[in-house]
């Protein structure tokens, strides 16, 4: 319907074009010499009345058969217009017979098959009309059509000229009309095909749940679908025309590469970044050579987040070597404590009954205050092996995380140059928790960063919601980050910070980082660490939202959080 509608308006079009040249031309010629030109008048006046009408009818009609009707009645009137004028202007002789074969040509615009030899036929029936009545002068006596000063033979031989120009010019455009509506025709239906191949491949790049992006051949990324954008946490206009290997710190950007390729030819590799909001991000990438007429034009990049399961092999490790650890270490505490209870009962009974030697007093005195210190360290230890069971109940983590702070507060009064920024999220962060647990959970990684910036520095303590994967269903986590800007944990020693009895310090039990893992673990949740040297270290609470989902996972029997 478009189609036939903007044919009629480049036939409206041409016909004032045409109109404006060649009867505005022939107006000013006549005027010029003095002569009449009421016809020519007549006649522009005519066709952009008529124009006028037309338009206004083509905003009323809706289908193409009433469009089509239209545009034969625009034909039929510009040959009957065309008539006139050639009449007018000295018929058979007339300049404008030419008219007539614009007009065959401009029919077969009308999607009509043989509307180009339709129009010669009636162009030769009224031009022959006129050569008749011309050459036997019946009009003469009028005055409007006057004889002809050509002879019977002269007057047929235009006549026949004139009608097999017609004729070709009706067989020509029509045959070359139906030659273009056919190519026009399988365009359109190859346009359709590829438009429906493209949005085909659109569709399934952007419903799948892997990240694909793509680069030029300099790198630059061109296109990164939703699922990129939400595992990233970048959108497309932050991403688009980067650097894929800055995007993903594949390798420390190097200026002198900026300008080259960078393209990895069908390469598995494992890249870790981080997210917009700062979180580890693992992925799992496969790169591949983008090509286009046998030339490399750039690269594709498919990648899956493998945080979490990196996250939950680490915990898994963790697990079970601190059960293995706990139970052994359980059964030796017992077996020291025992003994460790003698003696220290034996040596109060000797500082009782030893003479009064200030020396031997001091030394009993130092005896039996670390049998007491060294029976506390294993009361600890034996708490944090077998630890009580948890208190559950529905509470808003934002709400407790504050309580907290305003202890932690007044801790860092009492630290060098600390200063503590808070960024609580908008909405309630609800969770089964043991809240006394929880707050223990707070003060230590608290009072654990104060301990890591001794000449100070800041604490940032924030809040807020994300999605995992659980099971193979997306579900909510909240997530409590502890950031200071210390002097960052060693890497060697990442994966022993969470250990019994490991520690830097020159004081403490080494139990304060164990004792946080323990009852973060009961919760149903886990606890991240990310770190760098002299750059300051982030742990990150993560907790099942809504409440008691990561409880229901492990009375299911499951381990909580873990894809599958």
């Amino acid at each position: 319907m478009r189609d036939i509608r903007t044919r009629i308006y480049w036939l409206m079009g041409l016909r004032l074009v045409l109109v404006t040249l060649l009867l505005g031309l022939s107006l000013t010629f006549h005027v010029t010499r003095g002569e009449q030109a009421q016809t020519f008048y007549a006649l522009i006046v005519f066709t952009y009345v008529a124009t006028i009408v037309y338009v206004v009818a083509m905003r009323k009609l809706a289908s193409p058969e009433a469009m089509a009707r239209l545009a034969w009645v625009q034909i039929a009137v510009d040959l009957l217009l065309e008539t006139i004028l050639i009449a007018r202007t000295g018929g058979v002789e007339s300049p404008f017979a030419v008219l007539y074969v614009i007009s065959v040509a401009v029919a077969s615009l009308v999607p009509r098959r043989h509307a180009g030899l339709f129009s010669a036929g009636l162009c030769i029936i009224l031009f022959g009309m006129l050569t008749n009545v011309q050459l036997y002068g019946l009009t003469e006596s009028w005055g409007w059509l006057p004889q002809a000063r050509l002879s019977a033979a002269e007057s047929l031989q235009t006549f026949g000229v004139h009608g097999l120009a017609f004729l070709v010019v009706g067989f020509l455009s029509g045959a070359l009309a139906d030659q273009l509506q056919q190519a026009d025709r399988s365009l359109r239906e190859k346009e359709r095909g590829l438009s429906r191949l493209r949005a085909f491949h659109e569709s399934i790049v952007q419903s799948i749940s892997s990240g694909v992006f793509t680069t030029d051949e300099r790198g630059r990324i061109t296109s990164f679908n939703p699922a990129a954008q939400e595992a990233t946490g970048y959108t497309f206009d932050q991403v688009y025309g980067k650097l894929w290997t800055d995007v993903f710190n594949r390798h420390p950007p190097q200026p002198q590469d900026h300008d080259s390729p960078v393209l990895d030819a069908h390469q598995r590799l494992e890249v870790e970044c981080k997210r917009a909001d700062g979180n580890r991000l693992v992925l799992g990438m496969t790169l591949a050579p983008l090509h286009e007429q046998g030339e490399q034009t750039g690269l594709v990049g498919v990648f899956k987040d493998l945080t979490q399961i990196r996250d939950l092999e680490d915990e898994m490790k963790r697990k079970e070597w601190l059960a293995t650890l706990g139970e052994m270490s359980a059964g030796m505490a017992h077996e020291i404590r025992n003994p460790l209870g003698a003696l220290a009962g034996a040596m109060q009974m000797l500082r009782n009954d030893a003479p009064a030697d200030a020396t031997g007093r001091r030394l009993m005195d130092i005896a039996i205050r670390e049998a007491t210190r060294l029976d506390a360290i294993i009361t600890e230890f034996l708490r944090y092996a077998r630890p009580p069971a948890l208190n559950l109940r529905e509470a808003d983590l934002n709400k407790v995380l504050a309580e907290t702070v305003d202890l932690v507060q007044h801790e860092a009064r009492g630290r060098t140059n600390v200063s503590i920024e808070t960024s609580f999220s908008d909405e309630a962060l609800t969770a089964q928790i043991d809240q006394d647990q929880m707050k223990q959970v707070f003060w230590n990684l608290a009072v654990n960063a104060f301990d890591a910036m001794p000449h100070g520095g800041r604490l940032a303590i924030a809040t807020g919601r994300r999605k995992v994967d659980v099971g193979g269903r997306r579900a909510d986590v909240v997530e409590i980050s502890f950031q200071d800007s210390g002097g960052g944990i060693p890497k060697k020693n990442l994966d022993k910070i969470f250990l019994p009895f490991f520690t830097t310090k020159s004081h403490g039990s080494g139990l304060g980082l164990a004792a946080v893992h323990r009852i973060v673990d009961l919760h149903g949740g886990w606890i991240k660490v990310e770190s760098r040297e002299n750059e300051g270290t982030r742990f990150v609470v993560c907790l099942p939202h809504p409440a008691g989902a990561g409880v229901r996972l492990w009375h299911e029997g499951r381990e909580p959080w873990k894809r599958s």
